[in-house]
């Protein structure tokens, strides 16, 4: 699974709309080679953690709130399942990161 994070409300105050419309061409082409070379297995954009919900134990019940966590700077963005080595979902989160130099996260989905 490749977690992109970050992107999201202030992180793209200071970005151009040029560079914008460049992250969104890119995340659509590496999608699109992905779907066509068959290594994607799933994926998904999320809405901005500010229509997030959290639920939290408080009082000793669990109370859902509006937001994600106080003063949160970087966000889960997205994702992809991939069907490939471990070195091939690293190449694939790097070319990413090269372009929006924001972090993602690699890490192998569990089977039971």
């Amino acid at each position: 699974m490749i977690m992109m994070f970050g992107g999201l409300g202030a992180t793209l105050e200071n970005r151009t709309p040029e560079w914008i419309t460049g992250m969104q061409e890119h995340m659509m082409k590496l999608d699109q080679e992905l779907r066509d070379s068959g290594e994607l297995v799933a994926s998904s954009k999320l809405t901005d953690p500010s229509q997030a919900k959290t639920v939290r134990f408080q009082g000793g019940v669990p109370v859902p709130t509006d937001g994600p966590f106080a003063e949160i700077k970087e966000s889960l963005a997205g994702y992809w399942i991939i069907d490939a080595t471990e070195e091939r979902a690293l190449q694939i989160a790097a070319r990413v990161v090269e372009y929006t130099e924001f972090p993602m996260e690699v890490r192998q989905v569990m089977h039971l």
